[in-house]
């Protein structure tokens, strides 16, 4: 059970605007949308948020940090209510649709270090020339009535801020198995917010669905694209995955 403190949570009409804003901070890491752990816009951007000055939100943040709610290190401020923590799994599986394999199934990932496929580089900010991390995932169901394939490409900024994948540009050959089921730990772990957009298309005339997924952080920037596309023999598709339980 989250911690509650009266000098946030019991607010009358004459109480200072910084006590005001510590209240509708302290909602947002109680109703999950700032998980556990997860790290805090900075000053200027939650200063926008709720419409006050940087020294109002100092204030208030400083209200939190005296009842053990958030906490500040060298990068910055995160949320400390009890939760489940960033590196447990569940978080969702990378890639979008990715899950264990069947008995019998048969999947493989590799990882390029080339120019993004077609789509791919101005939703992520990037010339269409440049080079990027772009992984690719196949798998197939025993009984071959379900096969999925999937594309992603990581944005400049995810490179740069997540430690993990940066350390697969050397690596990244094409031929060598690439495993990146935990790359939206990695992204949480950096602090970095995640904001997914999924769009679930059919495709006309085959058994198939296309899902379109981008990511973004809490400062709106691009993150992550992934193109799924799902054929299966069957009358029903699911498409499921899990959230971290909201505090």
């Amino acid at each position: 059970m989250a911690r509650s403190t009266p000098h946030v949570s019991a607010l009358t009409d004459g109480e200072p605007r910084y006590l005001r804003i510590a209240s509708r901070l302290l909602g947002e890491l109680r109703d999950g949308t700032v998980p556990p752990g997860e790290r805090l816009p900075g000053e200027r951007q939650l200063a926008e948020h709720f419409g006050v000055s940087r020294e109002t939100v100092r204030q208030a943040l400083e209200v939190l940090r005296r009842e053990g709610l958030v906490a500040t290190d060298r990068r910055g401020s995160h949320a400390t209510l009890p939760g489940l923590p960033v590196e447990t799994p569940a978080s969702l599986t990378f890639p979008v649709g990715a899950r264990s394999a069947d008995r019998g199934a048969i999947a493989r990932a590799t990882l390029v270090w080339e120019p993004p496929p077609a789509g791919h580089a101005e939703p992520l900010g990037l010339a269409p020339d440049r080079p990027t991390l772009v992984h690719r995932y196949w798998s197939a169901s025993a009984d071959g009535r379900e096969v999925r394939m999937a594309v992603s490409s990581f944005s400049a900024v995810a490179l740069s801020e997540v430690e993990e994948l940066a350390r697969y540009r050397d690596r990244a050959d094409g031929r060598s198995a690439a495993e990146l089921r935990r790359a939206y730990d990695w992204m949480r772990r950096a602090g970095l917010t995640l904001h997914h957009r999924d769009t679930i298309t059919r495709i006309a005339d085959a058994p198939s669905v296309r899902v379109m997924r981008r990511v973004h952080d809490q400062y709106d920037r691009p993150l992550e694209l992934t193109e799924l596309i799902v054929d299966a023999q069957q009358d029903a598709l699911v498409y499921e995955f899990t959230l971290p339980a909201a505090v």
